[in-house]
C-alpha cells in the first residue's frame, strides 16, 4: 500500500496549479492597477508616476500580454519593478487577506475574532533565541521587528523584547542577531535602539512621504539603557528593511559594531496594496533620512565594519566581544573570559594532539572514553561530557568553557591522572586505575 502522506502533498500541489490555470488573467488591467497604486501611494509622488507611466508604456507594447499565469506575471513584474526600489513586489493569492495600505504609520488596529493565527504571535514576535554564550556574552536572534503601540507597556511584542533585553542584562557584552531578520516595524528600531543608546539622542532616521515626515525615535524610550556595554550587531545579504534601520543608525551613531556581509539595501518604508484578481503590490510609502549621514541605505546595503562571511559572523563576534571584554576585566572574571576566548579559537583551529587512546581509561568514579573521535567523561548515569583540546594536555568542556580537564603524566609519560577544575579556582583530582570508593 502506497503511504498516504505523499500523495496528499503531490494533490495538494495539483490543486495549487489547478487554481493558477483556473485564474488565467488578462496582463493588462492587472499591469495598470499596479501603475496605478504606485502613482497613488509612492513617496516620491515624481519618480511615482515616472514609473507607472513607463509600466502602461510597456503594456500597450504588449510586453507582458503572454503572462496569462498570475503567478508569471507577478514574478515579471516583480523583477521589473525591485531594481527601482527595493521595496516593489508584486505577489499573487488565490485566496487574498485583507492588507493595510501603504505608509510610515503604525499597522490598523485588529479587527473582530478570526480563526488565523496571529503570525507575529506565533513566532514569539520575532525572537528566535535569547541566550548566554560562554564568557557571558548576551545572544538576541531576531527573525522580525514586530509592531506595538507605544503608550501601551503591556503590548506583547513590546514585552517579549523586554524580556530579552532582561536576559542578557547582567551579560558584558551583547550580540543582536540580524542575519536572517526581513524587517518589519520601526516601533521596534526605534525602542530597541534606545535600550543602548541615550536618551533624546539625534541619531534617529526621519521617515520622508508625501503628508510630511515621521521620526523613527520612540514613543516610550527604555528605561535602563546600557550605553558602555560592546555591541554587535550580526547582518547578510537577507537582512532588510527596519533589520537594516537598526544596524545603519547604531553603526551611525558609534555605538554597535557591525558584523558579516553588507545587507539588502532596502531602507524605504511601506506596505501591501490590496489590487482586483487577487494581486497586491508593496509600495514605499515613505524614505528615511539619518541626522548622520543625511541619507540612507537603499541600493548599496548597510556596510559591515568587519567584514567575514555571514556564516561565520557569530563567531567573528564573539572573539571581538571577549577581546574588548578582556581588556578591563579582572580576576576570576578575566579567566572566564580568556578560557572563553582561547575555546573559541581551538575550535576554530584545532590544535594537534597526543594519541587519545593514551587516555582513555578509569581514573576511579569517571571513566574517559572515546566517542565518534573525540574524548569524554563517563560516570554512571550521568550524559557524557564531550572533551575539546585545547593544546598540550588541557581540554576544554564543549560548550562550557569555564570547565577544564588537565591530564598528567607520570615519569614514564604515561597519563596517571587529570584534574577537573573551573575558572574560579579548585577542582578534584583523579588517579588513573584506582577504583571507586563504595
Amino acid at each position: 500500500m502506497r503511504p498516504l502522506v505523499p500523495l496528499f502533498i503531490l494533490s495538494v500541489g495539483l490543486m495549487a496549479a489547478w487554481q493558477a490555470r483556473s485564474a488565467e488573467v488578462a496582463p493588462r488591467p492587472v499591469v495598470e492597477d499596479v501603475a496605478k497604486a504606485i502613482a497613488d501611494n509612492y513617496y516620491d509622488a515624481a519618480k511615482g508616476a515616472a514609473v507607472a507611466r513607463d509600466l502602461r508604456a510597456e503594456a500597450a507594447k504588449g510586453a507582458y500580454d503572454r503572462l496569462t499565469d498570475p503567478r508569471d506575471l507577478a514574478t515579471t513584474l516583480s523583477e521589473r519593478l525591485r531594481p527601482l526600489d527595493h521595496h516593489f513586489n508584486v505577489s499573487w493569492s488565490a485566496e487574498p487577506a485583507p492588507a493595510p495600505r501603504p505608509g510610515p504609520g503604525p499597522a490598523p488596529a485588529a479587527g473582530p475574532a478570526s480563526p488565523r493565527v496571529d503570525p507575529a504571535k506565533r513566532a514569539n514576535y520575532g525572537i528566535r533565541r535569547v541566550e548566554i554564550l560562554n564568557g557571558n556574552l548576551g545572544y538576541i536572534d531576531m527573525r522580525m521587528f514586530a509592531h506595538f503601540p507605544f503608550g501601551q507597556p503591556d503590548a506583547p511584542a513590546r514585552k517579549a523584547i523586554e524580556a530579552a533585553l532582561q536576559t542578557v542584562a547582567n551579560t558584558d557584552a551583547v550580540i543582536i542577531d540580524l542575519r536572517d531578520n526581513g524587517g518589519g516595524s520601526p516601533a521596534m528600531v526605534g525602542y530597541l535602539t534606545s535600550a543602548f543608546t541615550p536618551k533624546g539622542a539625534d541619531i534617529y532616521n526621519t521617515f520622508r512621504h508625501r503628508e510630511g515626515t515621521l521620526s523613527e525615535a520612540p514613543g516610550d524610550w527604555y528605561p535602563t539603557p546600557r550605553l558602555d556595554t560592546p555591541l554587535y550587531v550580526l547582518i547578510s545579504g537577507r537582512t532588510g528593511s527596519a533589520a537594516e534601520a537598526l544596524a545603519y543608525t547604531l553603526k551611525n551613531a558609534k555605538r554597535a559594531v557591525i558584523v558579516g556581509e553588507a545587507s539588502g539595501g532596502a531602507a524605504n518604508l511601506g506596505g501591501p496594496v490590496p489590487l482586483a484578481s487577487g494581486f497586491s503590490v508593496f509600495v514605499s510609502g515613505g524614505s528615511p533620512v539619518s541626522p548622520i549621514t543625511k541619507t540612507n541605505w537603499e541600493g548599496d546595503g548597510v556596510q559591515p565594519d568587519v567584514a567575514v562571511p555571514a556564516a561565520g559572523a557569530l563567531d567573528a563576534a564573539r572573539a571581538l566581544a571577549l577581546e574588548a571584554v578582556l581588556k578591563t576585566a579582572t580576576g576570576p572574571a578575566a579567566q572566564d573570559v580568556r578560557w572563553a576566548l582561547e575555546a573559541l579559537r581551538a575550535e576554530a583551529a584545532p590544535p594537534a594532539t597526543k594519541p587519545l587512546a593514551d587516555y582513555v581509561g578509569a581514573y576511579g568514579a569517571v571513566e574517559i572514553v572515546q566517542v565518534d573521535g573525540r574524548l569524554a567523561m563517563k560516570r554512571g548515569r550521568r550524559p557524557l561530557t564531550i572533551l575539546l583540546p585545547l593544546g598540550g594536555e588541557t581540554f576544554t568542556v564543549a560548550g562550557e568553557s569555564s570547565r577544564r580537564v588537565v591530564f598528567e603524566r607520570d615519569a614514564k609519560g604515561a597519563v596517571s591522572a587529570f584534574e577537573a577544575i573551573g575558572y574560579e579556582g579548585g577542582g578534584a583530582r583523579f588517579r588513573r586505575g584506582t577504583a571507586p570508593i563504595g
